[in-house]
């Protein structure tokens, strides 16, 4: 079986998050690095790929696939006879759990967290700029929100789906690792259950792995 080849960034948290998924089935791949800097990701070859212009894109013979979400389940179901089931689609209750923390991780969690990421390190160390301060302080009043509702979640199971490591948890991955080495990463000692889920997770072979080429270690 040939190998897939994945275009983007270590870095770049939708990268890490399809990583994440290969690293997990123990899939082979290829890491295709796009210099972003010199607009590659905006050049003719790349947007055949993704005509968004962003990265990751994934190729696998023929086919070709952009967001990382939708890359991420085909990695998934391609790779499926691993033995890893990280989607449940043989469970439609756990399944279905599974994408409702998906969804939470996209559309409230995300939300949240990126700007806080973003403007404590994209702004000063890739653009020289000031981080704002008040949107920094209205998403972190809008993560802590979101991190009561995780609480209550992991007090009754061992992950956000259920009592089985998933997609839902792996997907949270990228942008919390770098929420880790902003000011702003004590914001989970207020959540026990939170803080236990984090540190169980991170201690996955395939975490430490792409963290480590997230962080350039």
């Amino acid at each position: 079986m040939a190998a897939v080849k994945i275009y983007g960034k270590p870095i770049s948290t939708c990268t890490a998050r399809v990583l994440l998924c290969l690293e997990e089935v123990g899939a082979e791949y290829q890491l295709v690095s796009i210099n972003m800097p010199s607009g590659e990701h905006k050049g003719p070859a790349h947007l055949a790929r993704n005509p968004f212009g962003q990265i990751p894109a994934l190729e696998d013979g023929d086919l070709v696939l952009f967001e990382s979400r939708a890359i991420s389940k085909y990695v998934l179901r391609k790779y499926k006879e691993s033995g890893t089931d990280l989607l449940k689609e043989g469970n439609l209750a756990e399944s279905a759990m599974v994408e409702v923390w998906l969804e939470a991780e996209s559309q409230q969690y995300n939300p949240a967290i990126s700007p806080i990421v973003y403007q404590s390190l994209i702004v000063p160390k890739m653009y020289g700029g000031t981080p704002d301060q008040a949107i920094i302080d209205s998403s972190l009043e809008k993560l802590k929100k979101v991190l009561e509702v995780y609480e209550a979640r992991l007090s009754k199971s061992k992950y956000l789906a259920g009592n089985f490591f998933s997609l839902a948890d792996l997907s949270h991955f990228p942008f919390t690792r770098y929420l880790m080495i902003t000011p702003y990463a004590s914001v989970f000692e207020s959540y026990p259950h939170v803080k236990a889920w984090w540190e169980d997770i991170t201690s996955r072979p395939a975490f430490k792995k792409v963290s480590a080429g997230m962080l350039g270690s």
